[in-house]
């Protein structure tokens, strides 16, 4: 039974509290433990989305502020869906951060000033930047696309390359672009094929899109969608693409540009941090925020079994490639025009 105070006892407690206050100010009790929910687009079998947990694993194990991380993860979720969703893990009160890991500021912008206290992350592409506890990660791989379009211009024989990618999107666009920029750089009589299966996942379109750019003579293939089996079966090198995907075809992915969010979590769980230890105001961006391969928000994948296969003054150009990047020596064009085939 809940007890009403006397004006008295009151005051009383009042008085007492601001003696405390003037020995010694109230500081805000440091956590010990962080809840993420993720609300996820593809599902964990895509790249995109596979990474973040990868990523989030390994933050987990460097315990950043001595914190215990967890998280919880839907199946691919959009529109009102993925709102519902968000809402039903706010009204939980078990959860700290919401990382919606696509476009979804249509959804937070509704919700997010009824829970001042939960930082809500979008990703990529098509979202809006409205600050306060919203936060926008960004990813541009488009530096470990121009290492991969090194390699590739050095590697064809047909000096025709393809590209399969998911939807001609901004942080879609750049990657391809550099691709092929960084083939010409080595290899000035590269011609390009350039095909989209409009779908974030579609192995199916995937394999028919790869399919066709092989019958117009293109003898390497950088699949933004996945979907090896058609090199497999014209016996050509593949690139993979955010998650390394040698093991999905180990006789045709020769690398893989890689998407690492390690970066991405560590900041957004600083900004957490900042808010609950100290009461720092949430300051989430409104502009593209981003970490490139010197950062560490991006790399390429090893050439595991085809190492051999990669001549070595390949791999020395790519090394070199890469050492450039990171060293801020070589800056890879942004180029976010939509791509097509010549």
């Amino acid at each position: 039974m809940m007890r009403k105070r006397t004006f008295l006892q009151t005051a009383s407690a009042l008085a007492v509290g601001a003696l405390i206050g003037t020995v010694q100010p109230a500081l805000a009790e440091a956590p010990d433990d962080l809840n993420i929910a993720v609300i996820l687009s593809a599902g964990i079998e895509s790249g995109w989305d596979g990474t973040l947990i990868d990523s989030l694993e390994r933050v987990k194990n460097e315990k950043p502020h001595g914190l215990d991380i967890s998280w919880t993860y839907t199946d691919p979720l959009w529109g009102d869906d993925a709102g519902d969703a968000m809402r039903l893990f706010a009204d939980s009160g078990e959860y700290d951060i919401i990382w919606a890991h696509s476009t979804y500021s249509d959804q937070v912008k509704k919700m997010k000033d009824e829970y001042p206290g939960i930082l809500f992350v979008v990703v990529g592409s098509g979202n809006e930047g409205l600050g306060g506890n919203q936060y926008w990660v960004y990813k541009r791989v488009h530096e470990a696309g121009y290492v991969l379009g090194v390699m590739a211009g050095k590697l064809t024989k047909s000096n025709t390359l393809g590209v399969v990618g998911t939807f001609p999107a901004d942080d879609v666009n750049d990657e391809i672009n550099a691709f092929f920029a960084g083939a010409r750089s080595v290899n000035p009589d590269i011609k390009q094929k350039v095909a989209f299966i409009e779908s974030w996942y579609d192995p199916g379109k995937a394999s028919e899109m790869t399919s066709a750019q092989i019958s117009t003579g293109a003898d390497i293939i950088f699949s933004l969608a996945g979907n090896f089996k058609p090199c497999e079966e014209a016996g050509i090198f593949c690139f993979g693409n955010f998650s390394d995907n040698h093991s999905y075809s180990p006789s045709t992915v020769v690398s893989s540009a890689l998407a690492v969010w390690d970066p991405d979590v560590k900041w957004i769980v600083d900004e957490w941090w900042d808010h609950k230890a100290n009461g720092t105001p949430y300051g989430g961006n409104t502009d593209i925020v981003w970490h490139g391969m010197a950062d560490g928000g991006s790399n390429i994948a090893p050439y595991h079994a085809l190492a051999d296969a990669v001549p070595a003054e390949v791999k020395a150009e790519v090394e070199n490639t890469v050492a450039g990047i990171k060293s801020g020596a070589l800056q890879v064009p942004l180029d976010t025009s939509a791509p097509a085939s010549n």
